[in-house]
């Protein structure tokens, strides 16, 4: 491997000898300044680095496509929350699986897929690779058996799932997908999203790659666009790390600090959103005007089992379905305040989203199509008091047809 490709694993005194969360997300790649003593690595903007002679390259840095200090502290970070081998930034979740596929996937095989993904993995499989000859066959995760016979069925390099769901909040079997999936010579990627590496550690259930949008939970704030690929073998890692490289999908220096930046509070934010996602999960499953509350904390939920062995908590996100149908939803979407109907989810403030008209509107009128009677919540951690009684004037406001 080139030094302009080299890996970065996680390194330094704190991150080999740190075994909690949260000090590994303090400290995992971010080693002082040396200079100054400066506690917080500062930012590097350079594209380019001066050479002692020919091909003397200082600790490996050439190019800033190739390699970057801040984006390679953060991967350090990445790869030790996750307890991969390899983590790598890009410019956005879809980024990072575009960069995912193509660098593991060849025209002619197959991806089989969860039917309850997120919206915009299916259509980055189905409209912009699947031209390019790579085919994808949506699967229910829950049925073992139908998820085996699909892994089985043709030239299937990997199995992918997302798991809770975005935004069905179906729970999937983890180490049983990778027993299926390693059964067949395939690698199972999991999209940690929902959960995050404080919530759940796929690697640690027998996954070989997590994949995430770090506009998330992980960023945090709403502020940045991100994505990385976590690889628990390093050749697995390599061969990403290539397309990376060659094909450019980076995360720029400033969006990789602030996503590093958001990842040393990551535990305290998924504490406080799972607290509050448990009571707002709990007040609406009393309301008549509520059909269903899909949310894995639930006792009532089919994977709650599931979730309980395989999560620390249940994390910050809530789908609802309501008895007055799209009608109803609808109301409801648009009558909120605390929560501010947008795109995206995970950030500390409360958002309100209709999926079927926003994040699935893609996947309409296929096996991932989702109900139009459902709202998708993403819970702040705002003060729940507040959260509620926004809840409350909203679903009066769904009531009145």
């Amino acid at each position: 491997m080139t030094d302009e490709v080299k890996s970065q694993r996680p390194e330094g005194e704190a991150a080999e000898a740190a075994e909690g969360f949260a000090t590994l997300a303090i400290h995992a790649g971010q080693e002082f300044e040396p200079v100054t003593g400066a506690v917080v690595p500062p930012v590097h903007f350079s594209s380019t680095y001066a050479q002692d002679g020919i091909g003397g390259l200082r600790s490996g840095y050439e190019y800033g496509r190739g390699t970057n200090p801040t984006r390679n502290s953060l991967q350090t970070q990445l790869a030790a929350l996750e307890g991969g081998a390899m983590a790598l930034s890009f410019g956005s979740g879809l980024a990072a699986e575009d960069a995912l596929l193509r660098a593991l996937m060849r025209p002619g095989q197959k991806v089989v897929l969860g039917n309850d993904a997120y919206g915009g993995t299916y259509r980055l499989i189905s409209k912009i690779l699947g031209p390019w000859g790579i085919e994808n066959q949506p699967v229910d995760m829950a049925d073992l058996d139908a998820v085996r016979a699909a892994v089985n069925s043709g030239d299937v390099p990997l199995l992918w799932v997302e798991t809770p769901s975005n935004p069905l909040m179906k729970v999937s079997d983890i180490a049983a997908l990778a027993e299926i999936a390693h059964e067949a010579g395939a690698l199972l990627v999991v999209d940690n999203t929902f959960a995050s590496p404080y919530l759940q550690k796929p690697l640690s259930l027998g996954a070989d790659i997590v994949v995430h949008s770090t506009t998330k939970y992980i960023g945090g704030h709403s502020d940045v666009v991100g994505g990385a690929v976590v690889a628990k073998d390093a050749e697995v890692g390599e061969k990403i790390q290539f397309l990376q490289f060659a094909a450019g999908g980076v995360s720029s220096p400033m969006d990789a600090f602030l996503t590093t930046r958001s990842l040393k509070t990551l535990a305290v934010r998924m504490e406080r959103h799972s607290d509050n996602a448990e009571r707002v999960a709990e007040y609406l499953s009393g309301r008549d005007e509520v059909s269903a509350v899909l949310y894995p904390g639930l006792p009532d939920h089919p994977g709650h089992d599931l979730a309980a062995r395989q999560m620390k908590r249940f994390g910050g996100m809530v789908s609802v379905r309501f008895k007055g149908g799209e009608a109803a939803a609808r109301r409801f979407t648009e009558a909120t305040r605390v929560f501010t109907l947008a795109e995206s989810l995970g950030g500390i403030e409360s958002l309100v989203n209709y999926p079927s008209e926003m994040t699935h509107a893609s996947v309409k009128g296929t096996e991932l199509e989702v109900p139009a009677d459902l709202v998708r919540l993403s819970v702040g951690i705002e003060d729940v008091e507040d959260i509620l009684a926004d809840l409350e004037q909203a679903l009066q406001a769904a009531a009145q047809g």
